[in-house]
């Protein structure tokens, strides 16, 4: 469940879905009672208005989601 921004230095909390932006990750976790094996599931997560300004949401896979400074020239281009 959605409960505040997924940048982790940010505190704001998610309320409206008109606030902020809503991102639909596909990630991977270990499949259950198989850790060799792993299932992709949908998870949402949600930057709020101040962080999506500057900021956006990357899967990593050893990592996994991310906060990334968005690209200045493709910002330009959208």
């Amino acid at each position: 469940m959605l409960s505040k921004c997924a940048n982790p230095s940010c505190s704001a909390s998610f309320r409206y879905f008109h606030q902020g932006k809503l991102f639909r990750m596909e990630t991977d976790a270990p499949e259950q009672g198989s850790p060799a094996r792993t299932v992709r599931r949908a998870e949402f997560f949600w930057l709020c208005d101040n962080c999506v300004s500057g900021m956006t949401l990357e899967y990593d896979r050893k990592k996994g989601v991310v906060v990334k400074p968005v690209d200045r020239q493709l910002r330009v281009a959208s």
